[in-house]
C-alpha cells in the first residue's frame, strides 16, 4: 500500500526524465547473473520512455560508480538496481542535490522500496521511475557515514558474515543455519560496553544489541522492520542489554504478534541526536546491511528531507 502524499512531494517534471542506471552485481536478486542483467534493465527504462544516458564509470568500485553518475549534468535521476546496501551508497552521493534517486529494488529485503510503498516488481518500479512523484525523505548519518534505514551495533554487525556466505540463498536449511549461529553468538563474544548520550542523559551501558532507527518502526502483525514514516523528522534508538536464549524467543515472539516495544528486555527512546563512546579503538557497525568499522566516538543525527526519492503515483497498487 503507497504511503500518502505529502507536502515535501513534489509532481513529476513535464517531459523525459534523464537518468543513469547503476545496477549492482552483487546484490541478492542478482546474484548469478550473466553479465548483461544492466543492458536488460537500461533497455526496460528507455521502452518506458525514460532518457537513459551511458554510466561514465561501470568498471569503477560501486561507490565511485555512484558518485560518477550523480555529477553526470542535466540528469533528474540516478536509478539504483540493487538492495538496501546500494541504496545507502546511493544516497551518500545524492544526500543534498537536486538528483533524485530512483529504486529498482533487486535486494534480498528491499526494506526501503517497501516503507515509500514502491511495487516490488521490476514493471511497476520502471513506472515509478518513469511517471511517479519526487518525495524528499530523511537520511540518518553516523560519522559521516548516511543510512536510509538502520544502524546497528553489537552482535547484528558481527553476525553480518553469515548473512554475506548465503547471500542470495533462502531455504528452509538456510534459515536454520542462521538461527543456530544466532544461538551460538549469545555465548561467544562478551557485551559491548560503551557510553551513551542523547538530550540530557549520559550514561554507561553494557549491551548486546543498540539499533539506530532513521525515524521508528510500526507495530502490527506483519510490520516487522516496516516503518512508520520516511521524513518524521526524528531518530530512534532501540538497547537490548542482555539476551539469553529465553530472551530471544520472547522478542521473536513480540515481533511475530506486532507487540514489542512494551517488552521489558527491550528500551526504546527517540532522539534529536546520539553519541556513543568506547575505549575500543574502532566499533564495528552495520549501515543498512553493510559494515564498516568506525572509530568512536560515534556520532549520529539526522538530515530532515535531505535525499529526493522517485516514488509510485497514488495510482500505484
Amino acid at each position: 500500500m503507497a504511503i500518502d502524499a505529502s507536502p515535501a512531494e513534489t509532481p513529476p517534471r513535464p517531459g523525459r526524465r534523464r537518468v543513469v542506471l547503476v545496477a549492482n552485481a552483487a546484490a541478492g536478486s542478482l546474484v548469478g547473473g550473466d553479465g548483461s542483467t544492466g543492458d536488460r534493465l537500461r533497455e526496460r527504462l528507455a521502452a518506458a520512455g525514460l532518457d537513459v544516458v551511458a554510466e561514465p564509470a561501470p568498471d569503477a568500485p560501486l561507490p565511485e560508480r555512484l558518485r560518477e553518475a550523480a555529477a553526470l549534468p542535466g540528469l533528474d535521476a540516478v536509478v539504483a538496481a540493487g538492495g538496501d546496501g546500494t541504496l545507502a551508497c546511493a544516497a551518500a552521493a545524492l544526500t543534498g542535490t537536486d538528483v533524485a534517486l530512483g529504486i529498482l529494488p533487486l535486494g534480498t529485503m528491499n526494506l526501503l522500496a517497501r516503507d515509500l510503498g514502491l511495487p516490488l516488481d521490476l514493471d511497476g518500479a520502471v513506472a515509478a521511475i518513469a511517471a511517479g512523484p519526487v518525495r524528499a525523505v530523511d537520511v540518518g548519518e553516523v560519522n559521516g557515514h548516511v543510512f536510509l534505514i538502520n544502524s546497528v551495533l553489537g552482535m547484528p554487525a558481527r553476525m553480518a558474515r553469515h548473512r554475506e556466505a548465503r547471500r542470495g540463498r533462502a531455504g528452509l536449511l538456510d534459515l536454520l543455519r542462521f538461527g543456530l549461529g544466532l544461538l551460538r553468538h549469545l555465548g561467544r563474544y562478551p557485551r559491548v560496553r560503551a557510553g551513551l548520550r542523547y538530550g540530557v542523559a549520559s550514561r554507561e551501558v553494557r549491551f548486546r544489541i543498540l539499533a539506530v532507527v532513521n525515524n521508528d518502526y510500526r507495530e502490527g502483525v506483519g510490520q516487522v522492520l516496516r516503518r512508520a514514516s520516511v521524513d518524521g523528522g526524528t531518530l530512534t534508538f532501540y538497547l537490548v542489554e542482555r539476551l539469553s536464549a529465553a530472551r530471544l524467543v520472547r522478542l521473536g515472539l513480540g515481533f511475530a504478534v506486532g507487540e514489542w516495544r512494551g517488552l521489558p528486555d527491550l528500551e526504546r527512546h527517540a532522539v534529536g541526536d546520539l553519541t556513543v563512546t568506547s575505549r575500543r579503538r574502532r566499533l564495528r557497525v552495520m549501515n543498512d546491511g553493510e559494515v564498516l568499522l568506525l572509530a568512536p566516538p560515534l556520532r549520529y543525527r539526522l538530515r530532515p528531507g535531505a535525499l529526493r526519492v522517485l516514488c509510485a503515483g497514488p495510482d500505484s497498487p
